[in-house]
This record gives C-alpha cells, sequence and structure tokens, in this order.
C-alpha cells in the first residue's frame, strides 16, 4: 500500500468518529473516546502497509486524520441542518434513512 491509499483510508475511518463527536458534550469522556478510538487502527494501518514511521509520512497521515474527523462534523451539521434524523452513530442513521425512504416508496 502506498502513503495516499493510507491517507484515504485514515480519512474514512474517521468520518464516523467525527460524526459522533459532533452530537456530544466538548472534553466528556465520550468526545475524547471518539478522537482516541482510530489511533490503534491507524497505526494499524501504517504497519501493514509498510510505508513505516518515516518522518515525511507523518504530515499526510496527521492532516487526512484531522480532516476526516472535521468531514464527519460537518457532515453531522449538514444532516442536523436539513432536520433529519439525527444520533451519535452515522452508520445507524444512514440505514434508518434509507429504510425510511424505501417505505415511502
Amino acid at each position: 500500500m502506498n502513503l495516499f491509499l493510507v491517507a484515504a483510508l485514515t480519512f474514512l475511518i474517521n468520518i464516523p468518529f467525527g460524526y459522533w463527536r459532533a452530537n456530544v458534550r466538548k472534553k466528556s469522556f465520550q468526545w475524547i473516546l471518539a478522537i482516541h478510538i482510530p489511533v490503534p487502527f491507524v497505526v494499524l494501518l501504517r504497519i501493514y502497509s509498510n510505508i513505516g514511521f518515516e518522518l515525511y509520512t507523518y504530515p499526510i497521515v496527521i492532516a487526512s486524520y484531522f480532516l476526516g474527523q472535521f468531514a464527519g462534523v460537518k457532515f453531522f451539521s449538514y444532516r442536523k441542518s436539513l432536520q433529519m434524523l439525527t444520533s451519535s452513530c452515522l452508520v445507524m442513521d444512514l440505514y434508518r434513512n434509507n429504510k425510511s425512504n424505501t417505505e415511502l416508496n
């Protein structure tokens, strides 16, 4: 795996956690968990992709980490502005939205 694939996967992993973080009180236990739970997954990606821990890889992976968190927060606020049903779980919200759309058709 190359560095940009690891960065893309890091971004995608962090979107649901940013979504979760947007719906909890700042600096609460859940907020801290939403930030720190993806870290072991990113470390495992780095190890299994053989990109290593070279200094030049850190800015790219860290930027994709925080951009994924930011995208999750923005997606939550977008859904909330449309007055869609929102909870702390992106997967369940998308499932419920899809389920309600299929029932209407």
